[in-house]
């Protein structure tokens, strides 16, 4: 109550109705350590509900994470430890940034696999390294998205044991009762999912609550347990109101709140009791992390080499010769990026053992299966890598970052690129986090032909690219794909491969620049002239192809052309100014060719330059009539330069 009164705003009402609860888990459920909050093997707690962040602060201080009672003070405020809603990359013991609901289950059900991975993976008889729960804590809201929905449906087929949900049925959301919009069986909803479910009428009966909490462990289904919660109890004029939810209590009602509590009324009192608790948190935590340790030492002795993978996947290294024997593609042929995609995904199956992921129901068509590998089924005893997400891309991208957030491992989600905007919330997150999740996009354009414009993205690659420290790749050939893939992994954040359905041709690198300036973001592909160019033309993806064959006329006509690739915009981005400017230099004449929106390609080239892109959307027919008809050729990009020449 306290610190959101001091912000003047701020969610009051659920914290305080879920105190019981948080305080059970975190001083007797949860398997953590608050002198090490990145022990791998600790219990994760997400909660979904970020808005209510003062719980997990709360709890933060009061048992012992180094987080002070200042930091608490200065909630919402610039610069501070305790942002409106949790964020990971600030907070010692947050596991996961929340606050767009639904988010957190996803991410829930992502550490759980990746528990499940990791314990196939590492574990040895007598040697238990990994064996932790996933505690969430989700609002009415988080069930109501649909996400939840997804990642409680595949939750529940991959039986995740180690996944419990405590849903805050407080039955009040902004605009008033959940009556208004809520009026389904949540229970028997989630049991239909396959999951263990139970109820506790009152929320602040912590003995129920740890009882049901110690059911749920014991069975081998993921656990949903409603908690009837009342909002902002004990305030005895704003309980049980959506007046609760989302604001200050009011400095009156606060005193009055402390009064029925029989509470000190000075602001942030902490009484001298809960030293001794928080003493009794840290100590239980101390013993089992120094538990951890000696197994983990023995192991060492035991297991020396898995020991030494295990400590580059937890810090997120890669092997020394991880990118040593990847895939050359021989010049002269056709062939689609998504499939040079999966040669080059299979390759990197054999090197790096955390690589896991799989595709929303087109592993065939996005070539992202990893060959003679396990999947993620209850029934398999292997190490799990392979994962086949159905008809789900939202959970998938919530799921991924979950995996990422855990970590040991390399996650990655495919899907046509039209379909990146049902899970564009989920990849903004990891984005935000600086997730290393991976983003297999393919059928990327025009190019995929008869099925029309409702799988045809136009828009989508202007609307990744919008997103802040998500890299997005757009390979011109096979090579490129390879260059790119590598690129990727190397990225400090999440980054998408945007990649074709049709064949596109392998290009003769002995005329051309090596693949390997790629990872610049974007280079100088073919020149012809020693005097510099009259003329550049910019393209991505397989309009580089086009961009080619147009230089070839122009050249024959006495213009001299350069062709850039530029395959990743925010690789380009990071590159020095002299070298960006050596690439695509001021007072040249520019064509830019990319079968998608026009929008953000100014900021290069500046709006002088020609633009050969998609401004509509597209249409049924086969992919090189679609080209022809919309104007992605290059006699169009041949016409354009010569207009700028003339």
């Amino acid at each position: 109550m306290d610190a959101v009164q001091a912000a003047n705003s701020g969610h009051p009402g659920t914290p305080m109705a879920l105190a019981p609860l948080g305080w059970a888990v975190f001083s007797k459920l949860r398997r953590h350590d608050p002198a090490h909050p990145d022990w791998a093997d600790r219990d994760r707690f997400v909660l979904s509900c970020g808005h209510a962040s003062m719980l997990q602060y709360s709890l933060l201080h009061l048992t012992g994470y180094p987080l002070s009672l200042d930091d608490v003070r200065s909630f919402r405020q610039w610069g501070s430890n305790t942002p409106g809603h949790p964020e990971n990359h600030l907070t010692p013991g947050v596991e996961t940034t929340t606050g767009p609901l639904g988010q957190g289950i996803g991410n829930g059900v992502g550490m759980a696999m990746a528990e499940r991975h990791l314990a196939a993976r590492f574990n040895k008889p007598g040697y238990d390294l990994f064996d932790h729960r996933t505690w969430v804590v989700a609002s009415d809201g988080d069930i109501m998205e649909g996400v939840a929905s997804e990642a409680a449906s595949i939750a529940g087929h991959l039986k995740l044991g180690k996944l419990i949900v405590f849903w805050d049925d407080n039955r009040i959301t902004i605009d008033g009762s959940t009556d208004l919009t809520f009026s389904e069986d949540v229970l028997a909803r989630f049991a239909a999912y396959g999951w263990h479910t139970q109820s506790v009428d009152d929320g602040e009966d912590v003995d129920a609550l740890s009882t049901a909490a110690e059911a749920a462990a014991r069975d081998a289904r993921p656990s949903f347990i409603r908690v009837r919660t009342i909002i902002g109890r004990p305030s005895p004029n704003k309980q049980d109101t959506s007046g609760a939810h989302g604001a200050p209590l009011g400095e009156d009602e606060v005193i009055a709140t402390k009064q029925v509590m029989e509470w000190p009324t000075e602001p942030f009192f902490v009484p001298d009791e809960l030293a001794e608790a928080a003493e009794a948190v840290r100590a239980r935590g101390a013993q089992a992390y120094e538990s951890w340790e000696r197994c983990l030492q023995e192991y060492r002795n035991a297991f020396p080499e898995a020991a030494t993978e295990l400590d580059a996947a937890l810090a997120g290294e890669l092997p020394a010769d991880w990118d040593a024997e990847l895939p050359t593609f021989e010049a002269g042929k056709d062939l689609a990026t998504r499939k040079a995609s999966g040669v080059v995904l299979n390759a990197l199956a054999t090197k790096l053992g955390g690589l896991v992921g799989g595709s929303a129901d087109l592993a065939g068509s996005n070539n992202s299966q990893m060959k003679g590998l396990d999947s993620f089924l209850p029934t398999v005893d292997g190490v799990p890598r392979n994962m086949d997400w159905g008809i789900r891309e939202h959970a998938m991208g919530a799921a991924l970052n979950g995996m990422a957030l855990h970590g040991g491992l390399i996650p990655y989600g495919a899907t046509f690129l039209v379909f990146s905007d049902y899970m564009r919330p989920a990849i903004r997150l990891a984005a935000l986090m600086k997730l290393n999740t991976q983003y297999i996009f393919t059928h990327d354009s025009i190019g995929l032909g008869e099925d029309g414009p409702t799988h045809q993205p136009v828009e989508h690659l202007a609307a990744l690219r919008a997103i802040p420290g998500l890299a997005v790749f757009r390979p011109a050939d096979a090579n490129e794909v390879r260059e790119c893939w590598k690129a990727a992994l190397r990225w400090e954040g999440p980054a998408a491969l945007a990649l074709t359905r049709q064949n596109v041709p392998v290009l003769d690198r002995g005329a051309l620049a090596s693949a390997e300036k790629a990872e610049r973001g974007a280079y100088t592909l073919r020149e012809a002239g020693g005097g510099g160019p009259d003329v550049i033309l910019v393209a991505t993806g397989s309009e580089v192809s086009i961009a080619l064959r147009a230089a070839d006329v122009l050249e024959q006509e006495g213009t001299s052309v350069r062709v850039v690739s530029m395959p990743c915009w925010e690789l380009f981005e990071r590159q020095d100014e002299s070298y960006r400017r050596q690439v695509l230099p001021e007072g040249v004449a520019k064509v830019v060719i990319e079968a998608g929106v026009r929008q953000g390609w100014d900021r290069w080239v500046g709006n002088d330059a020609a633009f050969i892109t998609i401004d509509r959307f597209g249409a049924s027919a086969p992919y090189k009539v679609l080209f022809e008809k919309l104007g992605i050729t290059a006699e169009r990009a041949v016409a354009e330069a010569q207009r700028l020449l003339s």
